[in-house]
């Protein structure tokens, strides 16, 4: 339809070949809170915002599951050093469970090798996001977090549609380039009658180990009204995540988010 808004559950438009239904759960999954986190384009941190935030809850006592829906681009898995294949019963697929007992689902963990590409195109990739929101026996949650693909494309609109998400984070860094970006995202997700919560800034600054004084790497932090918190860039933390130990990594800036989205609970 020319004049689509894409949300399909505000359209009175019948037989509409463009129409998406929303995703259902099953019987064995009850969530209650769905929290996304996206990001205008890639390399600003997304996955590593979302781990954050996934491993601060879970200290917390929440019970928490990650939904890897960049599903050509997964990095969840090696962030909290997993691997292996899910588990199925032939029904249901079961999450993988992390140290702290975060759930979760990952396209490479339904691949017999990590190095495995998933060369798929769009209508493939958003079937496999509603199969991990349908099929996947994700138990009693208090949190489901979705680290979404990055950018405002096909997928991102698919998995809008599809999933009923309660809120949105959008991840950038403090390049005015990175903030129009970001400007347009936040309008895609008013446009989907998405709620923004709020922007995290990450790689904002990194603190000198002499001295202890910020410095700027990227020039000022952002001006967007929305920031709600400036994340470092923390080598030790990067390194974490890179050995599979996110679970162990210590990063109070991420506190104020973490506290957002308990609020209303």
């Amino acid at each position: 339809m020319p004049d689509c808004d894409y949300n399909c559950e505000a359209c009175d438009v019948e037989n509409c070949d463009s129409r998406i239904e929303k995703a259902r759960a099953n019987d064995h999954t009850h969530i209650k809170k769905i929290v996304a986190i996206l990001s205008g384009k890639g390399g600003v941190g997304k996955s590593y915002v979302t781990s954050l935030l996934a491993v601060s809850l879970a200290r917390d006592g929440y019970k928490v599951g990650i939904m890897d829906a960049d599903v050509t681009g997964p990095s969840i898995p090696k962030a909290f050093g997993l691997s292996g294949m899910l588990m199925s019963d032939g029904q249901y697929l079961y999450p993988v469970e992390t140290s702290l007992g975060i759930r979760v689902v990952s396209s490479n963990l339904l691949m017999e090798k990590d190095d495995e590409p998933i060369i798929w195109r769009g209508p493939l990739l958003a079937s496999l996001v509603r199969q991990f929101y349908e099929d996947v026996a994700w138990g009693d949650l208090d949190y489901l977090l979705i680290d979404m693909p990055p950018g405002t494309g096909d997928i991102a609109l698919s998995i809008f549609q599809l999933l009923p998400i309660d809120e949105l984070y959008i991840v950038t860094s403090p390049q005015d380039l990175v903030s129009l970006i970001v400007t347009k995202a936040i309008k895609m997700a008013e446009q989907m009658h998405i709620k923004v919560s709020g922007v995290i800034e990450n790689m904002s600054y990194i603190l000198c180990p002499d001295c202890g004084s910020k410095i700027e790497l990227y020039g000022s932090p952002s001006s967007l009204d929305d920031v709600i918190t400036h994340i470092p860039l923390n080598p030790a933390n990067t390194l974490l995540m890179d050995s599979g130990l996110i679970e162990t990594a210590i990063e109070e800036a991420i506190n104020p988010v973490t506290s957002k989205i308990k609020e209303g609970k």
